[in-house]
């Protein structure tokens, strides 16, 4: 395993014991500590940000082609979209994660989990999702509001605009296997010998920045620290890529079908049309739609309170422990040394410019 040797604790540095340890090495110094933890946080920023601009030029480039060649392919939703996954996928994720595979990683130990835990789990994840992109929506309503116009709804955009087939690709296949790979194992292999707290926090922070808009960062950054707190507990990424496959399923495919029964279209014409008659005609020829639609609100509202319930009772009863690591960063000094440092600067800078400008186009 890479980098395990850089990663050994000595006995005499855990006890804390001046001088010399106990196999005759010298004690690490605070100062260097905490000075090899920026480089290291830095290291692992700046190759997020380098991966990032190599997605952004794969992406960018069949797009400008076509743009030439064929713009009216670009109108197509399952071809634009394509057009920008593929590459993503294929050449830059892949290219970002052999430079983030170049940074010393420490294993995460692999424990067991039972089928009555994980149903545990899929609950809680659900509320963290709905209640958290609840609150995300209220923000940016307000901001709508604010600037007079309304901040579009990126997911929603692409989920009306393509077919189910590619959303199932997308969103329930190819994002969750790659998003849990990147941003959760990769990330928490190479900070957790900082504390379980620190990888948790990362790995949710650069996963919920990464999408690069405020609708999906809200839910997305606490959704990445969940996911990243069942990962270090288990050490296996297959838990957290089903439980990711499964919220993008209710949130892409279940969410985006409901929408297309209920023929939005005919609604705003019947509720523009002003009488009742209208309106009746619209229910009675989309019952169905407006049934299976309450039943989801319904799932919604209970996993927002089972989940919630399970989330504050694990809270209250101290289940959510978070383990120290062999390297210790000091209360007072942990900003600073995992984000104010210049690849983590560079990495957050360059999305919460992307996020300021996609609230207002």
């Amino acid at each position: 395993m890479d980098g395990m040797n850089e990663y050994r604790v000595t006995a005499g540095e855990e006890d804390g014991i001046s001088g010399m340890g106990g196999a005759g090495m010298p004690e690490r110094n605070e100062a260097d500590e905490i000075k090899a933890a920026r480089k290291h946080f830095s290291r692992l920023g700046g190759m997020y940000i380098l991966g990032t601009i190599i997605i952004f030029a794969v992406q960018l480039i069949p797009t400008t082609l076509l743009q030439l060649v064929k713009p009216e392919w670009l109108e197509n939703g399952n071809i634009s979209l394509m057009v920008s996954v593929l590459p993503m996928y294929i050449i830059g994720m892949p290219v970002l994660i052999l430079l983030v595979r170049t940074i010393p990683k420490e294993e995460v130990e692999r424990h067991s989990m039972r089928a009555g835990s994980f149903v545990i789990a899929a609950i809680m994840c659900f509320a963290v999702v709905y209640i958290t992109n609840f609150a995300g929506n209220l923000i940016t309503a307000l901001i709508g509001t604010l600037k007079g116009s309304t901040v579009q709804n990126q997911v929603l955009n692409v989920t009306q605009s393509v077919s189910m087939w590619m959303i199932v690709l997308y969103m329930v296949i190819c994002a969750p296997v790659m998003e849990e790979f990147v941003f959760r194992k990769l990330i928490v292999d190479r900070t957790v010998r900082y504390g379980q707290g620190a990888a948790v926090v990362m790995s949710g922070l650069m996963f919920g920045l990464f999408h690069g808009n405020l609708n999906q960062f809200v839910y997305a950054f606490t959704l990445g620290m969940f996911l990243a707190y069942l990962y270090v507990k288990t050490g296996n990424i297959k838990i957290t890529i089903a439980l990711h496959m499964l919220i993008n399923f209710m949130g892409g495919v279940v969410s985006s079908g409901l929408m297309r029964m209920l023929d939005l279209d005919a609604y705003m014409q019947a509720m523009t049309g002003g009488d009742m008659a209208s309106m009746m005609d619209y229910i009675q020829a989309n019952l169905a739609g407006i049934m299976a639609y309450a039943v989801f609100v319904v799932f919604v509202a209970g996993m927002m309170i089972a989940g919630g319930v399970l989330l504050i009772v694990n809270l209250v009863k101290r289940k959510f422990v978070l383990e120290r690591g062999s390297v210790v960063i000091p209360k007072g000094k942990r900003f600073s040394t995992m984000i104010g440092n210049a690849g983590m600067l560079l990495y957050s800078l360059f999305w919460i410019v992307m996020i300021v400008v996609q609230l207002f186009i």
